[in-house]
């Protein structure tokens, strides 16, 4: 038994109230396909979507839109031979900026609740894990930018 099964199959959770190692053990532990990325230093949508494309391994195809991440993210199968078939996605520093706002982002996690309610009509765990970057540092990084010399 591992933390995993002591969570709802379906869920969307603060990844600061989790231990970040420990949940990737337990979900390699119990052969669940871990789908992860880090927008650290995003500040827009198309960056957050290449983030997500390049950290999920999605195919080539993918749109960049929403859209096309639910379709993508629906056509995941998780391991067969799993002890606990399903996925935890790592979704970590989610940004705070004008390029990419709280609209944008709820719009985003939507999409990650959407496909948890799809794998929960298969009987498939689907559990997301999401922090945002700390809106101070990242308003300190747009300034920073904004000063920097433009050729």
């Amino acid at each position: 038994m591992t933390a995993l099964s002591n969570m709802p199959a379906q869920a969307m959770l603060p990844l600061g109230a989790y231990d970040l190692e420990e949940l990737l053990r337990n979900a390699r532990r119990s052969g669940q396909t871990v789908l992860r990325a880090d927008f650290g230093g995003a500040a827009d949508k198309a960056t957050v979507m290449n983030r997500i494309a390049e950290g999920f391994t999605l195919p080539k195809h993918f749109g960049g839109n929403l859209d096309a991440l639910y379709d993508c993210l629906s056509d995941l199968s998780p391991a067969t031979d799993a002890d606990q078939p399903g996925f935890v996605v790592i979704l970590q520093q989610l940004p705070v900026s004008a390029g990419f706002d709280r609209e944008q982002r709820d719009a985003l996690l939507d999409v990650f609740r959407d496909a948890a309610d799809h794998f929960f009509d298969k009987g498939v765990a689907f559990r997301v894990f999401y922090s945002v970057a700390d809106a101070r540092a990242a308003q300190s990084a747009a300034q920073t930018y904004a000063r920097v010399p433009r050729s």
